[in-house]
């Protein structure tokens, strides 16, 4: 719900459990007054305390009233340079060589519905609502439209800015943050999820310090390092207790997520694109929309928060008309195969897998142009007739007779120099004049900010995709982006390269949506590393990891589960010894680990021992039965990610189903009785688990469930409740 009243100008925001308030005063600045709990209706400015600080400038407008500042203000979008010393929301570079900003109130609206964004992805919601305050800088000749939408049902606001030349010269614009909060408090923890390639999205939690912490990617994509989701919370703040606000940026490119502590014992959180290697000129008339952030604040600690983020983004962020409808077991060829194969060995495998209850084969890397390794090849996208006679036309009849769908990965951002594509059009990859370029996993990254280069790749794609029934596409980039130099641009705009590659990695997966509307699109970057709300506006769902390691997975699993619903984390169970670190762990807790996601197969099934594929004919049943309460069921994490134990639990919205995981870590000895506490169930209620035990949901929360007894590494427990009638 927003409350606008224009005459006092206070601006009311109120979710189903939060408020949101700010506050023009009576200079034009418009203050940041309050975002928490839920409370009524009233004018919250009264919160903010204003005193003369020496060295903290005063606007011309204050006169003799040294008491207000820029400097010790909570802001709604922060300016540069004329007084305010903290992280600054906008920079320009004025025609005059000034760098100053100073915006100020100029009129509002509201809208029915929840506001779009051209060419950007955005959470929908036709009960939503949108408020829209528009600021100016006379000096500057330039207006911001600072746009919030309200999903009240999932304490959900959203953020987003529009910035408008209306002078008659050519503006730069040299930063755009997506959004601004001020708090009227610095005694609060600042969490990222960081990592790297192959152990992405690890929580990690530290007080806010003096001076400015930060989160951020300068390697084209939001990256396996850094996640565009932060929270800033309570010192003392838990799964199940304390304030916490949870801010995500919905955005697949370089990013910054910036909190700073300041003198005064205020903090700022500022995110949105990275200034760095950012600069976009803005005509006369021209505007830049920034990408969107969206916030949850919970009362009640991380598991309430992560909730909402989850019931959000699968209800109004994921736009997948499938998506309550359970999604096929596929299996994967890649670490069956990795490029060494021919049709026959795919049916072979194909074979293995439809005979288990598998239901999606997907081919990966190495089905198309001169691709024998991966040297070669990327840029020609049409079937290797060698590896595959007769091409997807014969193949994909010969898997239907199977009863399975097919589909396949491509890696169309990218190019190898020793391919038809980049001998033809060289110029076509980013790369700086006069300088050899890096290369990532030998190749180069083509230049998607140009619309003649995605033409090119997408009628390569169509050629592909209308050859044969493909009902999955598995999308991937991966490596970093350096070089980035377009010839298709002068000098003066090069510092738009970086986001209009983004854009045009948008615009592609558009198109493939709206011409391929049954094909279920995974997103990938090397695994992890563009997992972020900007690609699951396009593709409900992306490859968690690279890392298939069940015991890894829980660790990058929790990490991603803090804001990423289960439904979205692509999860396969891998061969062992794994591939990436060489641990063997039992087939019951890969299943299980991979059972919270988007479930399938990475491994030659027709290797597997009779008691290892009754055991995986098991967990496909298992899937098929209960997917909806692993897909849909509100997701309570019940331990940490280290320990003797991980666990977690899904609770269907009626409270009459659960499931309770787990998966043991090293066998101890002698080791200590537990009981686990599990959350979300009807106290009034009694449960029947699949144990054949009942107990109440008031014990079985209270005083929780007595665990059995581990004997070896990586065991597991799989745990069905359903409700007594």
């Amino acid at each position: 719900m927003i409350v606008c009243k224009e005459q006092s100008g206070i601006f009311t925001l109120h979710t189903r459990r939060t408020t949101y308030q700010m506050k023009v005063n009576r200079y034009g600045v418009l203050l940041h007054t309050y975002y928490g709990p839920r409370v009524r209706d009233c004018d919250l400015s009264g919160l903010i305390r204003q005193a003369d600080r020496s060295f903290s400038p005063n606007p011309d407008e204050a006169g003799s009233d040294r008491s207000f500042s820029l400097d010790t203000a909570p802001q709604e979008y922060s300016t540069c340079g004329v007084g305010d010393f903290r992280l600054s929301s906008v920079e320009f570079e004025l025609p005059n060589g000034s760098h100053a900003t100073d915006f100020r109130y100029a009129g509002c609206r509201t809208e029915r519905g929840k506001y779009a964004l051209e060419g950007l992805p955005a959470f929908y919601g036709e009960d939503g609502e949108t408020l829209v305050i528009i600021l100016e800088d006379a000096a500057a000749h330039a207006a911001i439209e600072l746009y919030y939408g309200v999903l009240e049902e999932f304490d959900l606001i959203t953020r987003a800015v529009r910035v408008v030349n209306r002078g008659s010269e050519t503006l730069r614009l040299c930063r755009c943050a997506s959004l601004c909060l001020d708090f009227l408090r610095a005694d609060m923890d600042f969490i990222t999820f960081d990592g790297r390639h192959a152990a992405e999205r690890c929580l990690n939690r530290a007080p806010l310090r003096p001076g400015v912490q930060s989160a951020d990617s300068v390697r084209g994509a939001s990256s396996h390092q850094h996640n565009p989701f932060v929270i800033l919370c309570d010192g003392d703040a838990g799964e199940d207790h304390g304030l916490c606000y949870g801010v995500m940026l919905l955005y697949s490119g370089n990013f910054l997520a910036a909190a700073e502590r300041d003198q005064f014992e205020n903090s700022r959180l500022v995110m949105g694109i990275h200034p760095r290697h950012f600069c976009w000129s803005l005509a006369p008339g021209e505007s830049f929309t920034a990408p969107e952030a969206a916030m949850v604040c919970s009362p009640d600690g991380f598991g309430e928060m992560s909730r909402q983020f989850h019931r959000a983004i699968r209800t109004s962020l994921i736009r997948d008309g499938r998506s309550r409808q359970r999604k096929p077991v596929l299996v994967n060829n890649w670490e069956a195969t990795y490029f060494d194969f021919d049709t026959e060995k795919l049916l072979s495998i194909a074979r293995e897998a439809a005979a288990l209850g598998v239901e999606l084969f997907v081919l990966d890397d190495g089905w198309f142009g001169a691709r024998s390794d991966d040297s070669r090849g990327l840029g020609d996208w049409q079937v290797n007739t060698d590896k595959l006679p007769g091409g997807l036309e014969s193949l994909v009849p010969r898997l239907h007779a199977l009863g399975m769908s097919f589909g396949i990965w491509v890696e169309p951002e990218m190019v190898n120099e020793d391919s038809e594509l980049y001998r033809a059009h060289p110029d076509w990859v980013l790369q700086t004049p006069g300088r050899a370029p890096a290369r990532g996993r030998g190749q180069l990254a083509l230049d998607f900010s140009r619309r003649e280069v995605r033409d090119h790749v997408y009628g390569q794609l169509r050629q592909v995709l209308s050859s044969a029934p493909v009902s999955y596409v598995k999308w991937d980039m991966n490596r970093s982006l350096t070089d980035v130099w377009s010839a298709a641009l002068p000098p003066a705009r090069q510092g738009e390269v970086y986001h209009r590659y983004v854009l045009g990695v948008y615009d592609i997966l558009e198109r493939l949506r709206r011409d391929y509307p049954d094909i279920l699109l995974e997103g990938c970057c090397g695994g992890g590393g563009r997992f972020d709300g900007g690609m699951l506006y396009y593709t409900p769902q992306i490859w968690c990891s690279d890392n298939t390691d069940a015991i890894d997975r829980l660790r990058i699993q929790y990490g991603t589960s803090f804001c990423y619903p289960v439904c979205a984390m692509g999860a396969h169970v891998s061969a062992v010894p794994n591939e990436q670190n060489g641990r063997i762990t039992p087939l019951a807790a890969r299943g299980i680990a991979a059972m919270s996601g988007a479930f399938g197969y990475e491994m030659d099934l027709g290797r597997c021992t009779a008691e290892e594929k009754e055991e995986i004919r098991r967990q496909i049943a298992t899937c098929k039965a209960h997917w909806e309460l692993f897909h849909w069921g509100d997701y309570y994490r019940l331990t940490g990610s280290s320990g003797p134990f991980t666990a977690w639990e899904q609770v269907s919205p009626d409270r009459r189903q659960a499931v309770v995981s787990l998966v043991s870590g090293g066998a101890q000895a002698a080791p200590p009785f537990l009981n686990l506490k599990l959350k979300g169930l009807d106290p009034a209620r009694e449960y029947r688990m699949s144990d054949g035990g009942v107990m109440g949901g008031d014990v079985l929360m209270s005083a929780g469930y007595p665990l059995p007894p581990f004997r070896g590494d990586y065991q597991s427990m799989q745990l069905f409740l359903e409700a007594v009638e």
